[in-house]
């Protein structure tokens, strides 16, 4: 007679992503203008929008920005003033984490345009091309907010002469316009194959039968008949059972949170079924966080996520002392640092599975 055993299962996937794709950055500034262009140094506003999901070492940014400005030529009026608009496409470059700061460079290509009434003609200022290059750094505040400091130099051919400009800006970073990855769909029951005996087989065709049913579907070297965790991905390392010996269980913590979303509730109570089902195993629980913050304080943070997992298993009916519980801080990343997407991968929660 046909006979179905449910195998417990385990949630095997990545921790829930956030990738910002977009970064927009309202800004001011201050030009210093070369003495020639006739215009007294003045201060600039725009917003610069920056584009990260390209997989390329430079992220494309266009700049806007918008000027009034005075002229201090004894040859036109004393109220004589320009309009002046700046748009860039640029490539930013941003290196690695240093001390908190995110250092970067940029270079790119742009138009101006210069709006003086009648005056153009008698400074030699008219619309141009412009190529412009700088440096600056983001100081982030959290995933999603940072100040971004800049100073851009840059070079236009203004009426058959090169002007220079250098402007210093300061401005707010916001990161938006995430996108998550979604979780390994769970394994389904497995039934076993119909056992019925074999009417004098001989020992080839014994041994053929017993390959065909007893196979290691998700080669992990456990025949399927032993395997307790029959979809393990390929590569994982597992111990004699075919589970894997360490579980990235796919929670997801906000930017100084322990708090456990509803999403993020199920692979922990499917993982207590688990352990419930399989009383010759405990786990232990190990949080970690990203690097933002003090090494003090993210490694009680790490603790703090470490236990919050623990007591949704204890909630779920499984032994105080199956389950123990670590903090790791921020000291064992598995991403960049350095980029929001790595810092939301590094704010994750393990488990290592050891069997009595």
């Amino acid at each position: 007679m046909k006979k179905l055993l449910l195998i417990p299962t385990l949630l095997l996937s990545s921790s829930l992503m956030m990738a910002a794709d977009y970064e927009i950055t309202p800004m001011i500034g201050y030009n210093i203008a070369e003495g020639n262009i006739n215009l007294d140094d003045y201060t600039t506003f725009g917003a610069e929008f920056q584009y990260n999901a390209l997989d390329f070492f430079l992220k494309p940014e266009l700049s806007i920005f918008y000027s009034k400005a005075d002229y201090n030529t004894n040859k036109l009026p004393y109220n004589a003033d320009a309009e002046i608009w700046r748009v860039a496409l640029n490539g930013v470059y941003e290196y690695e984490k240093v001390a908190g700061i995110i250092p970067l460079a940029k270079v790119g290509l742009g138009y101006e345009t210069m709006k003086g009434g009648n005056y153009k003609g008698e400074t030699g200022n008219t619309d141009s091309a412009f190529i412009n290059a700088g440096v600056g750094a983001k100081i982030p505040f959290t995933d999603m907010l940072a100040l971004k400091l800049e100073a851009v130099y840059m070079l236009k051919y203004n009426d058959a002469r090169y002007d220079n400009n250098l402007v210093v800006q300061v401005g707010l970073n916001l990161a938006f316009g995430q996108s998550s990855q979604k979780a390994a769909p769970l394994s389904e029951p497995v039934e076993q194959a119909k056992e019925e005996p074999l009417e004098e087989a001989t020992e080839e065709e014994s041994t053929s039968a017993v390959a065909v049913i007893d196979g290691d579907d998700d080669r992990d070297g456990v025949l399927n008949s032993l395997d307790l965790c029959p979809n393990t991905p390929i590569g994982q390392a597992v111990n004699s059972d075919g589970c894997p010996i360490k579980i990235k269980l796919n929670v997801n913590f906000e930017f100084d949170s322990t708090k456990v979303d509803a999403a993020s509730q199920k692979p922990i109570k499917e993982y207590a079924d688990f352990l419930n089902k399989n009383n010759n195993y405990n786990t232990k629980i190990v949080g970690h966080t990203d690097s933002t913050g003090s090494e003090e304080y993210n490694q009680k943070l790490s603790e703090k996520r470490a236990a919050t997992v623990k007591n949704i298993l204890l909630e779920n009916g499984v032994d105080t002392a199956k389950v123990t519980t670590v903090g790791k801080g921020e000291l064992d990343p598995v991403a960049d640092n350095s980029t929001a997407e790595g810092r939301a991968e590094n704010r994750r929660v393990e488990a290592e599975l050891n069997r009595e």
